[in-house]
């Protein structure tokens, strides 16, 4: 189905940089919202909501494999354009709209081949971290993936690095992968002077949480050890799994997605990353973000 954002009016094309304010016009999805497959809490009410953002206009993709990578999840699929400072979002709504939604559905048929249920977003904005950023707190996602290819997903690495995050790092974990045949390798990077004995039990609790959840005990694997440079040591264990599954550690959500931790280990790993975000923070927080961003 097709919704309209209320927020935002569909019908004024013309507006300019100069006579509207560039924040919730720009960065408002507006008339391009679809749910592909309704809400995903009636079906599966553990099917982990993933953000995945994608430059729709700019040749992206979906990359081989990631639609059964998905297969479990619930998708919001947020094509996105950044446009010039003293373009109007509705201006180029018009002119490359149709053309970016047509994209957009092709590859949520595409996810919902494979199992998933998608909400397709299409955004025109100045500012594409602080949508991203919106869209996390707007539609609840547990984690944003940092997409690569992928062939069939037969084993996972959990970069575990502490109790905080837990809860939500096996939500995401176990909602993907405790219906298929991967393996989990659950991974902790020992900091400073913690104990082994720390780590190990932070390893146990972690295994103990995502059988709870539905994984199988013997398709949970675990690594303890003590690198000089964790996420080092993380591309480095990447390297022998099809995806990698990391908390958010930067007080950022934005400079997460797209900066250090998770990108410095998508490019060297060359796989798809799930960056599992905090909780959500309380609704006047989330609204108070918003308008210098924009």
């Amino acid at each position: 189905m097709t919704d309209t954002d209320p927020t935002t009016p569909t019908d004024a094309p013309t507006d300019t940089a100069a006579d509207a304010p560039t924040d919730t016009a720009a960065d408002a999805p507006t008339d391009t919202a679809t749910e592909a497959d309704g809400d995903p809490s009636i079906d599966r009410p553990d099917r982990p909501t993933v953000l995945y953002p994608i430059r729709v206009l700019e040749g992206e993709s979906l990359p081989t494999g990631i639609a059964e990578l998905l297969a479990n999840a619930h998708v919001v699929l947020a094509g996105y354009h950044v446009i010039p400072e003293q373009t109007a979002a509705d201006q180029a709504r018009e002119q490359f709209g149709e053309r970016a939604m047509a994209k957009l559905e092709e590859f949520a048929a595409a996810l919902s081949d494979a199992g998933a249920t998608v909400d397709v977003r299409l955004v025109f904005t100045h500012e594409a971290q602080a949508t991203i950023n919106r869209l996390i707190y707007e539609h609840d996602c547990l984690a944003v993936l940092v997409p690569n290819g992928v062939d069939v997903p037969e084993s996972v690495l959990l970069a575990v690095r502490g109790d905080v995050g837990l809860d939500r790092n096996t939500r995401l974990v176990a909602g993907l992968f405790a219906t298929t045949d991967a393996t989990i390798t659950l991974y902790h990077a020992l900091d400073g002077d913690e104990p082994d004995a720390e780590g190990e039990s932070l390893l146990e609790t972690t295994t103990a949480a995502l059988v709870d959840r539905g994984v199988s005990p013997e398709a949970i694997e675990t690594i303890l050890d003590r690198p000089d440079a964790p996420i080092e040591a993380i591309a480095g264990h990447a390297a022998d799994h099809d995806a990698v599954v990391m908390g958010e550690t930067d007080p950022s959500v934005t400079t997460f997605v797209f900066g250090m931790p998770s990108e410095q280990v998508a490019e060297r790993f060359l796989g798809p990353v799930f960056v599992v975000q905090r909780e959500r923070p309380g609704e006047g927080q989330a609204g108070d973000d918003e308008p210098g961003e924009e």
